[in-house]
């Protein structure tokens, strides 16, 4: 369990937030926090619990409108993503750009739909781009939206009264994309994400965040950028236990790392951070440390991800050290191996 020191209700919580673990002594300078919002955040968003489901050809998390779960626990998740953009923590989720629209009060279409549910959108938008007048016997269709249950199960829903026996046609596959997406955006899950929006707003109704930035913008504050530039963060890291930026391993680490693909580096960002993304004002201003954790080993690279700390034994080669941290950040799981 953990006591938050910051004054209640969360508007204030504008300002920083502090975080002490119970039966952990010490001052917050930034770590203990970063590890609240992982733990938490981890736990909110684990499968069992339902309140979310992964876009199979997105790899994206969207709400689940069948979820058990209780309104406070969609209101909470709301509440730390704008606790996180108050205190620079960047969070492991993924939304697809469609919510943080929503979130700023704007109306999705077709485009956020295919952007979003590329399968279902794109099958949509062939038929708006259909251009014979034989619509219905071609697509088949009636005014019925079909979505996948708990259990696999086909769940319908009528888009207009009686929809199940109005049929698509070429004069009105309009009206008829339009009701879908507004179904699969907005009215299937209109429970659900009206409390996130209601706790997200709780954290930041004060806030200029609505002028200031684009939904995009807001995205990137939450969850950062894939962006992964190793070449500004390399000269602002810094050594400990005996490394320096000379010495043979380190300047090894950076050779291999600028080598690497964008799927790779995001991985060993995720391995030695807890999240594969970079902030909002580049990997230049981050925080990050190489320590040395012995000699010449056979034990794989490890991470306090809290701090933004690697712990690397001194390999005695460059070969050995692309086999221990490939390994490494191949197959870790979590928020780090420490």
């Amino acid at each position: 369990s953990s006591g938050i020191n910051a004054e209640w209700p969360l508007r204030p919580g504008q300002r920083q937030l502090y975080v002490e673990f119970d039966g952990e002594g010490g001052v917050d300078e930034g770590g203990v926090q970063k590890e609240f919002f992982q733990l938490i955040i981890a736990e909110l968003f684990n499968p069992d619990y339902g309140m979310f489901v992964d876009i199979e050809d997105t790899r994206m998390l969207w709400f689940n409108p069948q979820s058990f779960e209780v309104d406070h626990n969609y209101k909470l998740i709301g509440m730390l993503l704008g606790l996180a953009v108050y205190n620079n923590v960047i969070l492991d989720i993924r939304f697809p750009t469609v919510m943080y629209q929503k979130l700023m009060g704007e109306e999705p279409d077709i485009r956020d739909l295919i952007q979003s549910f590329p399968l279902l959108g794109s099958s949509l938008q062939q038929l708006l781009d259909y251009p014979d007048n034989d619509v219905e016997d071609v697509f088949v269709l009636d005014f019925v939206a079909s979505t996948a249950g708990l259990f696999g199960e086909t769940i319908t829903h009528e888009l207009m009264e009686g929809g199940a026996n109005i049929p698509v046609t070429s004069d009105n596959k309009h009206d008829f994309v339009a009701k879908y997406v507004d179904y699969v955006l907005n009215t299937s899950i209109s429970k659900q994400f009206e409390q996130f929006k209601k706790g997200f707003d709780m954290v930041t109704s004060r806030s200029p965040l609505k002028e200031w930035f684009r939904p995009e913008e807001l995205e990137k504050l939450i969850v950062g950028s894939t962006k992964l530039d190793f070449k500004a963060l390399q000269p602002v890291t810094r050594y400990d236990n005996g490394y320096s930026a000379e010495t043979d391993i380190i300047q090894w680490f950076w050779e291999l790392t600028h080598a690497m693909t964008d799927d790779e580096k995001s991985k060993l960002l995720a391995f030695a951070t807890g999240c594969g993304r970079a902030p909002v004002g580049g990997m230049g201003e981050m925080n990050f440390i190489i320590v040395k954790n012995g000699g010449d080993s056979e034990r794989l690279p490890t991470a306090h991800t809290c701090f933004n700390v690697l712990l690397l034994p001194e390999y005695d080669s460059k070969e050995k050290l692309r086999l221990k941290l490939y390994t490494a950040i191949q197959h870790f799981e979590g928020f780090g191996m420490i």
